[in-house]
């Protein structure tokens, strides 16, 4: 792939898209652009004895519908203009599923395969630290993302804690059980995507049970999205992690293929596939290609070679903008990432919410939730594309999503 959109430049693409089927001239300019980012040098003591130093990132985008939300990944290409990104998409992602939050997000450069568990704990409470007069369950609610977890949470939850001198859960979410998170958060945006395929494949007029599929990236969401499909019917032929890919057009055994990744800590060697390169995957003649690694996995010149019928975006921003021109001309349909992945914000809502009552739900009821949220937000798509003149499925999403953001920011008027 050659064509690595820069992150920031494609989310201000999509609004422009967007914008010319609106009337927000106006407040356009403000919505491509953050409110605040912090940028932080966090120096920490090796376990040998040494100095490291880390550049940190939050950036609070838009909080014209509540307070920021946003996960905070630990990966050795985090940048400034990536994070004010994803903390972007946020914003329309929170809106177009509907919950009252606005947009953040957070990341560290730093690869945490080459630290200790211990170095990894200084790291993120030294983040914690930093980010503690800007976060708060009314200001700024971390949450997990690329390569951070419910450990992560926990430990960013009691430091925050331990220097308010207080006790608040909801200040973050994506929290283990015993230290309030919610039932179903891990599998939430895996659980999304599959809701996303099979509310599109339905509209479509077909079966996802039907549907041979493959899912580039096997983390936390690849893996749940491949359980749940597989759970549906739906024939997983081949997924994929940064080794590479793996593929049995008879059908993968996905547990087995999670199995191994677990134990190995790669996808590479599973027994009875074939290697294939993320590229191969992508454009394997599958009926539903799944990106769920990271940003960009799809560029112009790849798209010209996809050939499945449906692509869902697991990942934030894995088509560049104008690989999804091409794809668009092809007529190969588009599940935005904002609606297909808001699983896991969604989740983090409804622990939010648990953590403000006091009160907690029960796995079914957040699925259930879950389910509901993210079918009306279908459905509130769909209306838009078919009784607007917008080229795809993305568009129409930024447009159901700008019109509420552009809503509540002109109901707080502008002052002083």
């Amino acid at each position: 792939m050659t064509d690595q959109a820069n992150p920031l430049e494609s989310l201000q693409a999509q609004l422009d898209v967007a914008s010319e089927y609106l009337d927000v001239d106006g407040v356009l300019d403000r919505l491509k652009h953050p409110e605040r980012v912090l940028e932080a040098n966090l120096a920490i003591e090796r376990d040998d004895g040494s100095l490291a130093v880390f550049r940190a990132y939050r950036s609070q985008f838009n909080g014209a519908r509540g307070p920021y939300k946003g996960g905070i990944r630990y990966h050795p290409g985090v940048t400034r203009d990536e994070v004010v990104a994803l903390s972007g998409w946020m914003v329309f992602k929170c809106a177009v599923v509907d919950i009252p939050y606005g947009g953040g997000k957070g990341g560290i450069a730093v690869d945490p395969r080459e630290y200790s568990d211990s170095e990894l704990e200084r790291l993120t409470r030294a983040f914690a630290t930093e980010l503690r007069p800007l976060i708060g369950a009314d200001r700024d609610i971390p949450a997990p993302d690329v390569n951070t977890g419910q450990r992560e949470m926990n430990w960013l939850k009691d430091t925050y804690e331990t220097l308010e001198r207080t006790t608040e859960p909801g200040v973050v979410t994506g929290k283990a059980i015993d230290s309030g998170g919610s039932a179903g958060r891990v599998e939430a945006t895996g659980r999304s995507v599959m809701l996303a395929a099979r509310e599109a494949f339905e509209w479509l007029g077909r079966d996802l049970a039907d549907a041979t599929v493959a899912i580039q990236g096997y983390g936390n969401v690849g893996s749940q999205a491949a359980r749940l499909i597989d759970e549906l019917g739906g024939d997983i032929v081949a997924v994929s992690d940064s080794s590479g890919a793996v593929y049995d057009p008879d059908s993968l055994a996905v547990t087995a293929a999670a199995d191994h990744k677990r134990e190995t800590g790669s996808l590479e060697g599973f027994a009875d596939a074939e290697s294939l390169t993320n590229e191969e995957l992508l454009t394997l003649d599958v009926d539903l290609v799944i990106p769920a690694a990271l940003e960009n996995a799809i560029d112009e010149s790849l798209a010209g070679d996809v050939a499945a019928d449906v692509i869902v975006e697991g990942a934030n921003g894995p088509i560049t903008p104008a690989a999804d021109e091409v794809l668009t001309e092809q007529e190969i349909h588009v599940v935005p990432d904002i609606l297909a992945n808001a699983g896991g914000v969604t989740v983090s809502y409804f622990e939010w919410v648990q953590n403000r009552q006091r009160f907690s739900w029960t796995e079914e009821r957040v699925n259930d939730e879950l389910e509901r949220v993210i079918t009306e937000a279908f459905d509130g798509l769909i209306d838009t594309y078919e009784s607007t003149n917008v080229p795809n499925l993305r568009t129409a999403a930024y447009v159901v999503a700008i019109k509420r953001v552009v809503s509540a920011f002109e109901q707080g008027g502008s002052w002083p």
